[in-house]
């Protein structure tokens, strides 16, 4: 694994703060906001990809560095969303907790 490699695993399996679960009704309601930001971060990660296709496509393969790096960081929200959708993490990602 590169540098960069251990970063990202770092953002998404690093240390977690400590939280106190909240009740299954709560965590219900929590669940299906996550999931409709999950459905946005999906559509939004499509637009991302046809724009830097696009971008590869007229730019000499080259990537944007700004909209790969956002791609990154979208890649680490939904992975952190996805945690706590399964029950692996008890830890909110973002609005509820830093973005990293």
């Amino acid at each position: 694994m590169t540098s960069e490699d251990d970063k990202v695993a770092g953002r998404i399996n690093g240390e977690q703060p400590e939280v106190r679960p909240d009740g299954l009704p709560l965590r219900l309601a929590y669940m299906i906001l996550i999931w409709l930001m999950l459905s946005l971060a999906q559509t939004v990660l499509t637009v991302a990809t046809v724009v830097q296709f696009v971008i590869m496509a007229t730019n000499h393969r080259r990537p944007n560095e700004r909209l790969a790096d956002f791609g990154t960081d979208l890649g680490i929200w939904m992975a952190k969303a996805a945690r706590f959708q399964t029950g692996a993490s008890e830890v909110k990602p973002w609005p509820w907790t830093e973005l990293d």
